[in-house]
């Protein structure tokens, strides 16, 4: 794995793929006088071991988030809306780092600090990881929160990825609010339940 001298922040996120939901994103700076065990790729992990990690790195590490919601999802294509959180989660660190590693091959487009790009970097980079484990754990949150705002949607199983069950979903209840538009099934989700056009009035 990388190691720097200088101050270091890992940045990955987590949602870049399901139908609904936000896209998390996290920047962590490790602390350099400890070291916290069990640390890997969010992926890899147990949701309970997970948990138990996410709160030791909230508590040890300095620790950012960005939740980039559907709309801009939307406006800006996922893409560009991943990246913008990427910039804003680093840049809203209490004490802005001198490197930043994202987990990818992009650097953010208006990034301020030095950026890294580390393909699979969740495997190459604790801090890297450390951040994949806190995006994760706080969209899982978030999507759990989300249903019971919007009951019958399964978001707290599936957490917003197109499964059969979502799908279903759809079908039987329509898109809410927070599915991303410019994705094809809640596109064509969006098609299936618009009104149709209003019949041309006799003598038109």
């Amino acid at each position: 794995m990388p190691r720097y001298s200088q101050t270091v922040c890992g940045v990955d996120e987590a949602g870049r793929g399901p139908w609904a939901g936000p896209v998390v994103v996290a920047a962590v700076i490790l602390p350099r006088d400890r070291r916290i065990d069990g640390i890997a790729d969010s992926k890899v992990l147990t949701a309970e071991v997970r948990a138990e990690l996410f709160d030791y790195i909230v508590r040890e590490a300095t620790v950012s988030t960005a939740i980039v919601g559907a709309s801009r999802i939307d406006t800006m294509n996922i893409r560009a809306a991943t990246l913008w959180g990427m910039v804003r989660a680093v840049e809203t660190l209490p004490d802005l780092p001198t490197v930043a590693l994202i987990d990818g091959k992009d650097i953010p487009p208006g990034l301020t600090v030095r950026g890294r790009a580390l393909i699979k970097g969740d495997g190459r980079s604790t801090a890297i990881a450390a951040a994949s484990i806190v995006a994760k754990v706080t969209r899982d949150r978030l999507m759990t929160r989300l249903a019971r705002a919007f009951p019958g949607y399964g978001f707290e199983r599936h957490k917003g990825y197109g499964t059969p069950e979502h799908r279903e979903a759809l079908d039987a209840l329509g898109p809410c609010c927070h599915h991303r538009r410019s994705f094809a099934p809640i596109r064509e989700a969006y098609e299936r339940v618009a009104p149709p056009p209003l019949a041309a009035m006799a003598g038109d």
